[in-house]
């Protein structure tokens, strides 16, 4: 259930970042769905890993390398994904931090908490 809401949410993140960001450009609503998924996909299995290798440089730019790392994750589904174009690395960045935000405002907003129980007393 967290895995379809986390979908739902990265398709209507996707969504408002193409309205905002001139040159990312989606054909469809069937490409925004596949293009969300293929976001979490790579964001899950390929951009921790790019986070480790690249570990030295990030520091060195004192984190701003993230921002390189997250649009090229962008621009790898875009890659993968016909119909999801990305025109230019600028759009990538921009496109990059805007879907990170739309994001996180609508998990805090959507995502049902995990609900866990407290432990119970045991008075003699």
């Amino acid at each position: 259930m967290f895995l379809l809401i986390a979908w739902v949410i990265n398709t209507i993140a996707l969504f408002v970042t193409e309205f905002l960001v001139p040159g990312i450009e989606v054909d469809n609503i069937a490409t925004f769905i596949l293009a969300a998924l293929i976001i979490g996909l790579v964001n899950a299995l390929i951009k921790p890993i790019i986070h480790i290798i690249s570990l030295p440089i990030t520091l060195l730019t004192f984190g701003l390398f993230a921002l390189v790392i997250n649009a090229a994750m962008l621009g790898l589904a875009a890659w993968l994904v016909p119909g999801f174009e990305i025109n230019g690395i600028l759009a990538a960045i921009l496109g990059a931090l805007v879907l990170s935000a739309v994001s996180a405002i609508l998990n805090a907003f959507l995502k049902p908490k995990r609900v866990v129980p407290k432990p119970t007393s045991q008075n003699p």
